[in-house]
């Protein structure tokens, strides 16, 4: 069998980025080669590939679903918002400069040769493309030079499958909705309908899908749960930020920047039972936490100001004077040291103080870094001195290049890519930062950062155990298929992917 099938939904945020996962997964458990797609992103989560590019980190989640390795042809555009009007916009999976929203849409349709080349490469090595789309497909003003919902399903001939999310109410106006504003050529290509996280006993909807496939005249292929899996999401609409966790022995509070980018590295904390993991944004929220996390982002400037302007600042110094555990990691670390100074505008241009944690100053530069690195902690002091030595894998992906002062302890040394050792971050007292995203993903690095922060709280580490974040991430995917399979018709997706739109849409 060889074809595609693609994810569109009534809005964002419906599920559409899980529903695709957890489609690339059923077809690898079935013995498809399987790879993700889509065409336009715009997300603050990214991820470097092994060649260096950039791209969103939903197709990471679904590549990895598949079985497979992340390639930046799984998602040719990437747009990084960098305030309320414009955005980073980066192509094959290297940036080529800000636009504003207006620049964008007068350009987009001169990348489509570049969004047809990468999904003809796809097609020539997997059986299965399995395509995501964005927001709406009936968002009316923009559909004139659509690329990534029905624009796309047109230039790649994809049938579709059109998705709803229950759980915010208004599911059938948004079905039936969505649909009517459709040309009946693009109605076409739709072949079945899912209603996503839905909480109850599913035979309660019947009369309401019956009513929806008759107005519709397209069958409703499955009800999907409203479930909670711990696999990576889009972006800031996650529902991480709101999930209100057990109290941990030990409270972790992480800034939840503006602009926050690359939150997933903090998913293996999520994962231990004896941590509590918060996402803070103000003063109130920020409480008497074990260790303050400052994430990336995407205006380290801007966010930084706004730290300053609603006291969160005042909070993390006064944490850290009191002896408490403070990390930055890439923007975050950059807002721990003197300075920050944006002489070519690679953000919003300017100057500004740091917190002044840690002895470095930064200037940022027009190239982006952007690669995967293998390192080790280097000798520390303070609290996390037993981390030293120990191994991990990451990457970075920053604008900024940050200069220590002479005779200060850099955190870690890694080597990039292109094989030459670096040092890299900085250290002084209980404070600590870096660039390396993806830190916390090696079990060791993990479990070290615990044990330190329970030995500081008086416990017994001696004998921590901490899950193998890959392994983790399998058995995630795995439960995800099972919900699909069960609750989606995969007898006829499988007959839509095999016939594409010739499939017939009975009822």
């Amino acid at each position: 069998m060889r074809g595609s099938i693609m994810i569109q939904g009534t809005m964002s945020n419906v599920g559409k980025s899980i529903l695709a996962g957890g489609l690339c997964r059923v077809l690898r458990q079935d013995g498809y080669r399987t790879a993700p797609f889509k065409s336009q992103n715009m997300a603050l989560n990214s991820f470097i590939t092994r060649e260096g590019l950039e791209m969103g980190r939903a197709q990471v989640m679904q590549a990895e679903a598949a079985g497979i390795e992340p390639s930046a042809d799984m998602n040719p555009i990437l747009l990084k918002p960098t305030n309320d009007t414009g955005s980073q916009v980066i192509i094959n999976g290297k940036p080529i400069g800000m636009m504003s929203a207006a620049e964008y849409y007068r350009h987009k349709k001169e990348y489509i040769p570049h969004i047809m080349a990468a999904y003809e490469k796809l097609k020539k090595t997997y059986d299965v493309i399995v395509i995501e789309g964005a927001g709406s497909p009936a968002e009316i003003n923009l559909k004139q030079d659509d690329i990534v919902n029905m624009g796309l399903a047109e230039l790649v001939d994809a049938p579709v499958l059109l998705a709803g999310d229950i759980d915010r109410g208004g599911v059938f106006a948004q079905l039936i909705g969505t649909v009517m504003l459709l040309e009946e050529k693009e109605r076409q290509r739709i072949k079945g309908m899912i209603i996503n996280k839905f909480r109850g006993d599913a035979s309660i909807l019947r009369p309401g899908l019956d009513m929806l496939e008759e107005k519709a005249e397209i069958p409703v292929l499955g009800v999907v749960p409203y479930f909670y899996l711990d696999i990576d999401e889009e972006d800031s609409l996650t529902e991480r930020f709101q999930k209100k966790q057990g109290l941990g022995v030990v409270d972790v509070a992480v800034i939840r920047l503006p602009r926050i980018s690359n939150f997933t590295d903090f998913a293996p904390l999520e994962a231990l039972e004896e941590v509590s993991v918060r996402y803070v944004a103000s003063p109130a929220e920020f409480g008497e936490p074990d260790a303050v996390i400052l994430p990336g982002t995407k205006n380290t400037i801007r966010d930084l100001l706004w730290m300053r302007q609603n006291g969160l600042e005042a909070k993390i110094l006064r944490h850290a004077s009191n002896g408490g555990l403070v990390f930055g990691i890439c923007g975050g670390y950059q807002m721990l040291g003197e300075a920050i100074s944006d002489p070519v505008g690679a953000e919003q241009g300017g100057s500004v103080n740091g917190l002044g944690l840690l002895p470095v100053r930064t200037v940022f530069e027009k190239e982006k870094k952007r690669t995967r690195v293998q390192g080790h902690f280097l000798k520390l002091e303070g609290i996390l001195g037993e981390l030293a030595g120990t191994e991990f894998e990451g990457y970075e992906i920053h604008m900024g290049e940050s200069a220590a002062a002479q005779h200060e302890s850099p955190l870690v040394e890694f080597s990039e890519m292109q094989g030459s050792a670096v040092l890299d971050g900085a250290q002084r007292g209980n404070v600590y930062g870096c660039y390396v995203h993806g830190i916390f993903d090696a079990p060791d690095c993990t479990r070290g950062f615990l044990r330190a922060l329970l030995k500081q709280k008086g416990y017994d580490a001696s004998d921590i155990q901490v899950t193998d974040w890959k392994a983790y991430k399998e058995k995630q995917y795995d439960m995800l298929a099972d919900i699909i399979r069960e609750n989606l018709d995969m007898n006829r997706i499988y007959e839509i992917i095999e016939k594409g739109n010739d499939a017939q849409c009975s009822l």
